[in-house]
């Protein structure tokens, strides 16, 4: 199975279905390629910093307990903080509120040689906004629109970005959150929010569906990722950032050759 970008016209049931594992290889096998793909992709990561010229951001969406700390840790563990990091979003601060929307997601934006990684996005300003009615309709609506505006621009200054919404089913949220609630070193994230959006399953649901089809581009791609199986998530999310890192491919700079004549002056 090969990720495919969503499309406008795609049929985006997002049940529950499109959320179990696919017809892959074992879970031993899948975990030794995702190995040997987190170590391309440290490599590659090592050639964009030394290029310095282009940069990559990664976003992943998911629903509470969908996945996103879990497959950032397992895919981007490899890479070197000296050219990597991740970002977070909350909820938006006094001083982010007293701005713009995008303010708080343009600030962060990875410079040229990093890989930038989103832990939730601007897309909360078009998915907990809408759902929870923290901005009237004609607003979020013309968000779409301002978004892919704002990724155009972005990646018409040498950012690529990739985004990824990790799809879990009802049943596999269920079991992650009571395992959340039973794990010392877990039920730390629970909040009772997480009910509340698992109450609104189905608004959630179409305003993901509007998500993907109204902001997949071919400059800024969704891939929608069976999420149930973390290894099939892993395994799958890796594969197409090498892929797309590949793509870019990145040069190590010509060594200097003033630089290079210390060579001779070594003793």
């Amino acid at each position: 199975m090969k990720l495919k970008r969503v499309k406008p016209d795609d049929d985006l049931r997002l049940d529950d279905a499109a959320a179990a594992r696919p017809d892959l290889p074992e879970d031993e096998v899948l975990e030794e390629e995702t190995k040997k793909l987190g170590k391309e992709l440290a490599s590659l990561q090592t050639a964009l910093y030394a290029e310095g010229k282009q940069a990559l951001l990664v976003v992943f969406q998911a629903r509470d307990a969908g996945g996103k700390d879990g497959a950032i840790k397992r895919v981007f563990g490899p890479l070197n903080p000296q050219g990597s990091y991740v970002a977070s979003f909350k909820q938006p601060t006094e001083e982010e509120l007293a701005h713009d929307y995008l303010w708080r997601i343009h600030k962060v934006m990875p410079e040229r040689g990093f890989i930038g990684i989103f832990n939730r996005s601007h897309y909360e300003d078009v998915l907990v906004v809408r759902v929870e009615g923290l901005a009237p309709k004609d607003v979020w609506k013309r968000r779409y629109a301002q978004i892919n505006d704002f990724e155009r621009t972005m990646v018409e200054s040498g950012t690529r970005i990739l985004k990824f919404f990790l799809h879990i089913s009802r049943d596999e949220q269920k079991q992650r959150l009571l395992e959340r609630l039973d794990d010392p070193e877990k039920n730390w994230k629970f909040r009772s929010s997480d009910l509340e959006a698992r109450a609104k399953w189905d608004d959630y649901t179409d305003a993901y569906r509007d998500v993907l089809s109204k902001c997949s581009t071919p400059w800024a791609p969704w891939y929608v990722v069976p999420a149930d199986d973390k290894r099939v998530r892993d395994y799958l999310v890796a594969r197409k950032v090498v892929s797309v890192l590949r793509k870019m491919n990145p040069k190590y700079p010509p060594a200097d050759p003033e630089v290079l004549a210390w060579r001779d002056k070594i003793i």
